[in-house]
């Protein structure tokens, strides 16, 4: 099996699953019990706060453990809006995940919030003055991923993050697709909030965080015991944080040799597919974008027909987000740059993952090749 598919998720790492072992077993404690097991848990919680803001360059009271990435756009989107007195106005790029396009949407609907969407190009890139035309003086709130999830579009969300200040507006960042690809410095990047996803890194479906500068208010989506020093109630799964910072750890210490070398990779992809299937159109912009995702759109074809013919030559892929999965409706990411919505209904995204070789790459645009040739001998008028 060649697995491509890697923005859906990633295998996990054997070091993430014998780090979480421990606390499946016997260091079960709850951390907020008060004898030797709950002790022993609640060290466990702290080191492995410790370890992902050593990443981001955050202080560990800033890390908020979530159950994945759209827990933690949730919190960011609704937590920060509600709790900021400044204004009712929030704005969003059309490109970004699901979990954020909804949260802004619940804003309106539920609580007279006004949102925009801030225009991108036909490569998904927003440029820093549109968001000047759009931000108002009464906006609390401006969400831009920091790479895309399905096009792998990369943002200049410092840019962004300073037009939002200068306006008195916070800034958050999706960075789910983000992580073991490209720095997540918060100081860098210049965002008040960043959310991170573990399966992305190599640890656990389920576990995440979502990294809120102390100083911020937040309103929390969960109530209860006020776990998370009052940020997102409910018994911690140490084992799911120790795996996700083990992970995360892991995936930064190897981030610039990876990046390189997947890079290479997917340009390598991207060159093989582009010559051997007429008609083949890269999405996404060509400079600013994640090292191994690389996406298409194929004239005369049906996306999901080519994913299924070239499974029966072992290679996995997807035709975008894997949330999306299922949905008649063309992705709103590819409409949103500009793309018709029945050639939209043609792509294929390809992500690479550390593990990716370049036989890899050599045996899936043989593939793709091949399956694109059947599919639209099938189609074909």
């Amino acid at each position: 099996m060649i697995f491509l598919d890697h923005a859906a998720t990633t295998p996990v790492r054997r070091e993430a699953l014998e780090a979480m072992w421990p606390f499946l077993t016997g260091a079960f404690g709850n951390p907020s019990s008060r004898h030797g097991l709950g002790d022993e848990a609640s060290r466990a919680l702290a080191a492995a706060r410790a370890d992902v803001a050593a990443v981001v360059g955050c202080r560990p009271g800033d890390v908020v453990f979530t159950s994945g990435g759209t827990e933690a756009d949730n919190l960011a989107v609704k937590g920060i809006a509600l709790a900021n007195p400044r204004g009712r106005h929030v704005v969003v790029s059309p490109i970004e995940h699901e979990a954020v396009l909804e949260a802004a949407a619940y804003l309106a609907r539920v609580h007279g919030f006004t949102v925009d969407e801030v225009d991108v190009d036909a490569g998904g890139l927003v440029h820093p003055e549109a968001l000047v035309r759009v931000i108002r003086p009464d906006t609390t709130l401006v969400s831009v991923q920091l790479a895309n999830n399905e096009i792998g579009t990369v943002q200049p969300v410092a840019e962004l993050a300073a037009i939002a200040h200068a306006s008195g507006a916070l800034m958050h960042s999706d960075a789910v697709q983000a992580a073991g690809w490209l720095p997540l410095s918060l100081d860098a990047l210049g965002v008040d909030a960043l959310s991170l996803a573990g399966h992305k890194v190599g640890a656990p479906k389920g576990t995440g965080a979502l990294i809120v500068r102390g100083r911020i208010p937040l309103e929390p989506v969960l109530h209860g015991g006020g776990q998370e020093r009052g940020r997102r109630s409910g018994t911690e799964n140490v084992a799911g944080a120790v795996a996700f910072a083990t992970a995360l750890r892991l995936a930064e210490a190897e981030r610039a040799d990876a990046a390189a070398r997947v890079a290479a990779l997917g340009a390598e992809l991207v060159a093989r597919i582009s010559s051997a299937v007429p008609g083949a159109v890269l999405t996404g912009d060509p400079v600013r974008r994640l090292p191994g995702t690389v996406s298409f759109v194929f004239p005369g074809t049906s996306g999901e027909a080519v994913l299924l013919e070239v499974e029966r030559d072992g290679v996995i892929c997807s035709s975008g987000s894997a949330c999306a999965a299922g949905s008649d409706e063309p992705s709103h990411v590819l409409t949103a740059i500009g793309v018709p919505a029945g050639l939209a209904q043609t792509a294929v995204r390809f992500t690479l993952g550390t593990e990716t070789t370049q036989d890899d790459v050599a045996e899936a645009a043989t593939a793709v090749a091949r399956a694109v040739s059947a599919v639209r001998a099938i189609v074909k008028p």
